[in-house]
């Protein structure tokens, strides 16, 4: 048995063994905003995913900084330059959301702006980001295993299912949604240790975790 072959068993365990405190906890979660649905309703939790995921790529985007090269100042201003064009966009998706702009009643008759809202930065973006030097630094210093982990927070996407049960949502929009949110959310920390081994097992393990995500992804901004 060669090293590479131990090390994929021994982290192998682990990975599969996540699934025993995620998938509890997010039964739990779904069970208690279908006894409450005015948890769910309240906003809070949703703000609360999206603030902590925020917080999140900030606190992980400064310390793959510092596994560069970058001198403090070089670090900071290139901090600066993808937090501030993200915060921007996060305050204005959001304030579009909360006044109902992404409405169906709204968009129906107009030009599809939840799918502008998304892809739009993305494509202005993704070329200057694609020939950034720094950029590809800051790649090569973080963990692949840090991006996806941090999709652990689409289990909260259970809220369709309940809202399902409760007789609040149609299926034909809740079960692809909140199906396809909660299995990305169950296995993304056994895709994120998969990655991280190293192992060419590993690497495909969470590129077809990638896949299904962006294909669920694909599936909730049609039916959106």
């Amino acid at each position: 048995m060669t090293a590479a072959t131990v090390s994929a068993d021994s982290v192998a365990r682990p990975a599969w063994r996540s699934l025993l405190w995620i998938a509890p906890l997010t039964l739990l979660w779904t069970l208690l905003i279908i006894w409450q649905p005015t948890i769910a309703a309240s906003g809070v939790p949703a703000t609360a995913v999206r603030l902590m995921v925020y917080g999140l790529i900030g606190v992980g985007l400064w310390l793959g900084l510092e596994n560069t090269g970058l001198m403090p100042d070089q670090r900071r201003a290139t901090w600066l330059a993808f937090m501030i064009p993200y915060t921007l966009w996060m305050a204005l998706a959001w304030s579009a959301a909360i006044d109902g702009i992404f409405g169906a009643d709204v968009t129906a008759l107009r030009l599809p702006l939840l799918p502008l809202a998304i892809f739009l930065p993305v494509i202005i973006g993704a070329p200057v980001v694609l020939l950034s030097k720094r950029v590809g630094q800051v790649l090569d210093a973080m963990p692949a295993s840090w991006l996806v982990a941090l999709q652990l927070y689409r289990v909260f996407g259970s809220w369709a299912l309940a809202a399902l049960l409760r007789g609040a949502l149609p299926g034909v929009y809740a079960l692809p949604a909140g199906i396809g949110d909660v299995l990305t959310g169950l296995f993304a920390v056994r895709a994120a240790i998969a990655a991280a081994t190293g192992t060419a097992q590993g690497r495909r393990a969470a590129i077809a975790w990638n896949i299904f995500g962006l294909a669920d992804f694909a599936v909730a901004i049609t039916l959106a």
